[in-house]
């Protein structure tokens, strides 16, 4: 199966799963956190295909430190659906994520703002 096919299935699942009240996860929605991170090298799973990374950036270049294939299609109907999701429900995702505003990568910094 490509990425597109399995993109697809997947946004069909979140949005099925988003109607009934949960949260849109498409296997690989959002970058990954650090658990998601953690299972991919625990379980060995040697490529990650990412929706989209701008809702959430996760460990993304420590997986390629560890020589995962990461892959972002940055699907614009990705990032439609968590902006809906956070937006009507920003409780569950606070929650879930654990932070009332959305998190940006430390990973592209080059410096560190000053204190």
């Amino acid at each position: 199966m490509d990425d597109s096919k399995g993109l697809a299935l997947a946004l069909e699942e979140a949005r099925i799963g988003y109607q009934e009240g949960g949260v849109p996860l498409l296997g690989f929605s959002y970058s990954e956190d650090r658990v998601g991170t953690g299972a991919c090298i625990l379980y060995g799973i040697s490529r990650v295909v990412i929706g989209e990374n701008k809702t959430f950036l996760g460990g993304e270049a420590y997986l390629k430190h560890r020589g995962v294939e990461v892959v972002v299609l940055d699907s614009a109907e990705c990032k439609e659906l968590m902006d809906k999701f956070i937006k009507e429900k920003p409780e569950v995702w606070n929650e879930d994520i654990g932070v009332e505003e959305r998190v940006y990568s430390r990973e592209s910094v080059t410096e560190r703002p000053e204190a």
